[in-house]
């Protein structure tokens, strides 16, 4: 019996292709493939042959494959914008056309990638527009209210340093009848569960208003590590102008945000909670924040630039036997960035803000801390730079640096200078599957601080090495498996500063 070879039936899958025999013309795809054919081309016609038939899902892993090839990226993209757009994903859409658009080699693709973006672009105009109806009693077109999104992710989690406890037994210098510490460093699983929900109202054309709810918890499971459990949820509403042309973008935005945080202060030694003069404080550093922001960008074809404001109030649980922590907290941004080239680019920013406690007395240049001194003012001042470059479509990878200036108002103790160098690796293989590592590396210069702020001791050196891998993988257009490993690592001659801590946790995610 004469067996088709897998080019024969890659041959023949395309005579019906061309016949519009779709469905027929994918089972002979399927059968080129089983019998060993494994090429961008087969992939790229079994694409096309699925939008053909309807099956979009299916053509855009196909041609998200196709697009890795040289030779095909350019077509694959087009038909990529062409398969988003059936799925009634117009933003989607816009970015492979873009990508189709940008390039030099098939002029023809290009002219129609852009022919595309504008169609899609006159046709979100429109949408946003009121309809005008000229008869005398008309009524406008009904639109749409507004649009929710809606996010929850719930997994398992394990942390081998719950309390960040110090590495090694050390003398508590801070104490005057200087006891030996010997921390207990504990381990355990824990549940993370992030929600988040927003409505949008596009009530005018280039501007939408929005309410916003966010929570974060992690639980641990074992009842003696309970003091580790902590949450945080927020509540935001305000507005987003958004205007894009061919040779500009322009976005304001606008928010008031209310937040709270909740967890149990607890003494990092050994877990416990903390006593003050025979008196629990686990409380202490729970509080609730509020405030406005608003930051703005203007784009043009290569350079950009914009800039953020903040102002809150951050009102902590009062306690009688220690200084509250309660401050104001007020932020100015400012910063800018160029395209070299469709690939690579450069950012550099500027952040001056301030934190002024209402109580926290100041230290004396000896490390007491006396209670009758002015409140805390620390002034900080961050520069930064950031450069990316895109080695593929899919991978890109940058570079930071942040040199952060700390000058302490009342006679300069907790002076620092903090220099951070970071890297980050993104890498997207098609739709399903998105990979994020970073990792940075700061180093504190203090100027004036003690080691245990005893002025016996010598100045207080401290470094911190932080290092995160993500990972994402997208099941279906609503589920998602989400892996996130977090590895920490403080060095520093005070010792109760100092720990190693590692953490990871997979959870499923649903969106819609």
């Amino acid at each position: 019996m004469y067996a088709a070879t897998a080019e024969e039936l890659f041959a023949d899958g395309n005579r019906l292709f061309r016949d519009d025999l779709y469905f027929a013309a994918l089972l002979r795809y399927r059968e080129a493939q089983d019998a060993g054919m494994d090429t961008p081309l087969l992939n790229y016609n079994a694409g096309v042959a699925h939008y053909k038939a309807g099956q979009y899902l299916q053509a855009r892993e196909a041609l998200v494959s196709a697009s890795r090839s040289q030779t095909l990226e350019v077509h694959a993209h087009y038909n990529l914008g062409l398969n988003a757009l059936a799925l009634g994903k117009p933003e989607e859409a816009l970015d492979w056309f873009r990508l189709a658009r940008d390039q030099v080699r098939f002029p023809e693709i290009s002219a129609l990638a852009g022919t595309a973006i504008v169609g899609i672009q006159q046709e979100q105009a429109a949408e946003q527009r009121p309809v005008l109806q000229r008869a005398e009693n008309a009524r406008p077109e009904p639109r749409p209210l507004g649009s929710f999104a809606f996010q929850f992710a719930a997994g398992f989690g394990s942390d081998d340093n719950v309390y960040r406890a110090p590495t090694e037994s050390y003398v508590d210098l801070s104490d005057p009848n200087l006891p030996v510490v010997t921390p207990v460093v504990q381990s355990g699983t824990f549940v993370p569960l992030r929600l988040a929900a927003q409505y949008t109202v596009n009530s005018f054309e280039n501007e939408s208003f929005f309410g916003a709810y966010r929570y974060a918890g992690r639980l641990y499971q074992d009842e003696t590590l309970k003091n580790a459990d902590e949450f945080a949820h927020e509540f935001s509403f305000g507005s987003e102008y958004h205007k894009k042309t061919e040779e500009s973008e322009r976005i304001i935005f606008s928010a008031f945000r209310i937040a709270q945080r909740d967890g149990t202060y607890y003494d990092r030694d050994d877990g416990g909670i903390v006593v003050v003069d025979d008196a629990e404080i686990g409380t202490r550093m729970n509080y609730m924040r509020y405030g406005p922001e608003i930051w703005f960008r203007q784009s043009f074809d290569r350079f950009s630039f914009g800039g953020v404001g903040k102002g809150e109030l951050w009102n902590y649980e009062k306690t009688t036997v220690v200084p509250e922590y309660d401050h104001e907290y007020v932020l100015l941004g400012l910063n800018a960035q160029y395209r070299f080239t469709r690939t690579s680019l450069l950012r550099v920013t500027a952040d001056t803000y301030q934190r002024h406690f209402g109580t926290r007395p100041s230290f004396e240049l000896d490390g007491t801390q006396p209670i009758g001194n002015e409140p805390v003012r620390y002034d900080y001042l961050d520069l930064g730079m950031s450069a990316r470059q895109r080695i593929t479509n899919s991978l890109w990878f940058g570079l930071n640096f942040v040199r952060t200036d700390r000058r302490d108002r009342h006679v300069g103790y907790n002076d620092y200078i903090r220099n951070s160098f970071g890297a980050e690796v993104h890498l997207d293989i098609g739709w399903r599957f998105g990979l994020e590592a970073l990792g940075a590396y700061e180093v504190y210069d203090y100027a004036n601080a003690f080691a245990f702020h005893n002025s016996t001791s010598v100045r207080k050196t401290m470094e911190r090495l932080v290092g995160s891998v993500a990972a994402n993988l997208r099941l279906s257009d609503h589920f998602s498996l989400v892996g996130a490993f977090v590895y920490n690592d403080v060095t520093s001659n005070d010792a109760r500063l100092a720990y190693n801590r590692n953490q990871f946790e997979l959870s499923l995610r649903w969106e819609q």
